[in-house]
Order: structure tokens, then sequence, then C-alpha cells
């Protein structure tokens, strides 16, 4: 069974619909919800644009995620209606921080509404962080000194661009450029535009239009991995420093109780 087909039939029961019920509602004939769910036919962007609205799922999670293994209490909306990516949680039921790592940035775009792309990511969990969703973001070049290059920025997820605060810094996700990481000073509603500014004042500010922000991020945190040279900034140096942090933090809470 495809991955769509087994969506369909899963969301459908989450729902207690019959293939009837569900007919009905998005104005098809049953054998068609039945035909797509036995994996005989696969529907059109038009019906897939239904059944996304109709969910409240991205289409590129209906498609290509597989939802019986997402937590879907724990899916994000964006938009009006539409679900971005599955929140990872461990066996404990608490939040995971998924780091994307540098080589992995590059396809973020295509993958961040894509539950097997997040389930690959590496995972860790941060006790520190304040509520919210939380990612690790790589940094590239010299435009938000002190954050040097290869270091790493936790941020929360906005899930209403409404929420951005003017002068503070996020990653901007965005269609064309991928991630970004920039101070946000202005957003002018005449250009429905955000006005980004990098920290480096060699670097020019610069306008990217809402509709082609993908996500909003707000750093919560840096990992500066200054003890490193820029030929030892791996994976595994970056989890060993996490590691050392983790344990700080536990010396300085116990400190604190004595």
């Amino acid at each position: 069974m495809s991955k769509i087909s087994s969506n369909i039939r899963f969301l459908r029961q989450l729902k207690g619909l019959s293939q009837e019920q569900l007919a009905d509602d998005l104005k098809v004939t049953r054998s068609r919800i039945g035909g797509y769910e036995e994996a005989r036919n696969e529907p059109p962007i038009d019906l897939l644009i239904k059944l996304s609205e109709y969910f409240h799922i991205a289409i590129d999670a209906l498609v290509r995620g597989d939802l019986k293994k997402t937590n879907l209490d724990g899916l994000m909306k964006i938009g009006k209606n539409r679900i971005l990516f599955p929140i990872l949680l461990d066996s404990d039921g608490n939040d995971m921080v998924e780091l994307v790592p540098l080589k992995a940035s590059a396809g973020y775009t295509r993958g961040y509404a894509d539950p097997d792309y997040i389930e690959k990511l590496p995972q860790m969990k941060l006790p520190f962080l304040p509520t919210g969703k939380h990612r690790a973001f790589p940094i590239k070049g010299d435009s938000m000194p002190p954050i040097r290059e290869g270091s790493f920025v936790i941020a929360k997820y906005l899930e209403k661009f409404d929420e951005v605060k003017m002068g503070q810094t996020y990653i901007i996700v965005t269609k064309e450029d991928g991630l970004t990481y920039k101070r946000i000073m202005a957003y002018n509603k005449k250009e429905a535009a955000y006005e980004l500014h990098s920290d480096n004042k060699i670097y020019q500010p610069f306008k990217v239009k809402a509709e082609d922000v993908l996500e909003i991020w707000e750093y919560t945190c840096c990992l500066n991995m200054n003890q490193y040279q820029n030929d030892e900034l791996n994976l595994d140096s970056i989890m060993n420093m996490l590691r050392g942090l983790k344990v700080e933090i536990a010396e300085i809470k116990k400190d604190k109780r004595n």
C-alpha cells in the first residue's frame, strides 16, 4: 500500500468516518475513496488539495510521510489550516530537538513538511529550553557576529508570523534562499515584506516577501563552537559539546540546591 493510500485510510478512520461519509464531504463517489485507499488509483492534484484542506495536513506530508508513525497531537499549523511538520517525542513524551546538520540544510526546504526527513535528523533533549517547539540550525558565514560559521542557533518555532518582534533575531526559511539567520527590523505592509539586517554592517539589509517565507524560528540560544577549529566542526564534535553542556547545567542545578 502506498503512503498516500495508507494516509487517507488512517486519517479517515482517525476522524471516525466511513468511506461514504468522506466521499460525501469531498463530493466524490465512495468507489473513488475505496480505490485510493486500496492503492488502485492515486488522487489527482485537485483532490489532494481538498484532502489537505479537509484533514489540515500539508500535501507534502500527506503524499510522502507515514502519518501512522506521527504524533498528530503534536503537529503544528501554518497559515489558515496547513499542518507543517511533526513534533518528535521520546518514549516519555518529551519534546525532542532536531539538529539540522550543514549537509542536510540544503534540502531543508524540500523536507521541512516531510515526517520521514524530520525523523532522520539527529535528535537531542535540552532540559533548559523554554516551552515551545525548538530546532537547531547551522550558521554559515560571518554576517551575525559573535556567532561563527559552524555554530548552531537553537530557535523556537513561531506558529503565527504576527508574533515576530521587530529588532529580534530569527531563522527565516524561504523558498528561494533556504535558511537565513538575520535580525528582522521592520515589516513593510505596502510591500508585504520583511526587512532583514545583518549585525555585521558590511552586509546590506534586504527584504523578503511574506508570501515566500515558509517558516520563522525565534532565537533562543546559540551553541557557539569556539573551542573547535573549522575542520573539526562535525556532528560528533557538536554532540560532544551538547553532552558537556547538559552536564554543566546539571552541576549548576545541584549547586543551587546546596
